[in-house]
């Protein structure tokens, strides 16, 4: 088992993600993200974690998508894990940024291959007439591309989310549940527990 810095929120989070995992959670390393427009319209989707840095939570997505565009116009997001089966949540709000193009090819190479074939075939977002022309071409696709290595699309990346304030929520029994709050203070964290 891993060592969990409590004074170090990322740490923490490392931590938990990790037993969401061990307790077989559905979908432990999703998290709801939230974006808004340049003024300040908000909207939501669930994207999953990809990667956990020492200082962001990274995700990947289409560079043409209404998120991304979100956060070209405005980089202030939120985010919130939440695994009620072990009775916890973790709510994050910080800044999101793209991030370099080889960090984006290495996470596209690690992805299923009919997910690699996927972000080729669907503009994520477009209005379509109907799902079967797509269904054509990822078949074909995946004949055309059979065994070869397929390329990461210019048009698809990696995203950073740097936190600035990471809460970490536990259920309790007596409804007295335990909330740690996290602050970015320079290179540092100040924490503080919140009332229930």
């Amino acid at each position: 088992m891993k060592t969990i810095d409590t004074d170090d929120p990322l740490s923490l989070l490392d931590g938990w993600l990790d037993e969401a995992c061990e307790a077989d959670t559905a979908m432990p390393r999703a998290m709801t993200l939230v974006t808004a427009t340049a003024d300040g319209r908000p909207s939501a989707r669930v994207v999953t974690i990809k990667l956990l840095e020492a200082d962001a939570l990274v995700f990947t997505t289409a560079l043409w998508t209404r998120k991304a565009a979100e956060l070209r116009a405005n980089p202030n997001v939120a985010g919130v894990f939440y695994w009620p089966g072990l009775g916890r949540q973790v709510r994050i709000e910080g800044r999101g940024e793209v991030a370099g193009r080889g960090l984006a090819e290495e996470l596209f190479a690690g992805r299923p291959r009919d997910h690699q074939l996927q972000a080729i075939v669907s503009h994520q977002g477009d209005v379509i007439e109907a799902v079967e022309p797509l269904r054509e071409r990822l078949a074909s696709l995946r004949e055309q591309t059979a065994d070869s290595q397929i390329a990461c699309p210019p048009d698809w990346g990696a995203v950073r989310i740097v936190p600035a304030r990471i809460e970490f929520w536990q259920e309790a029994p007596d409804r007295l549940h335990h909330r740690r709050l996290y602050e970015a203070d320079g290179d540092a964290w100040r924490h503080s527990l919140l009332a229930p």
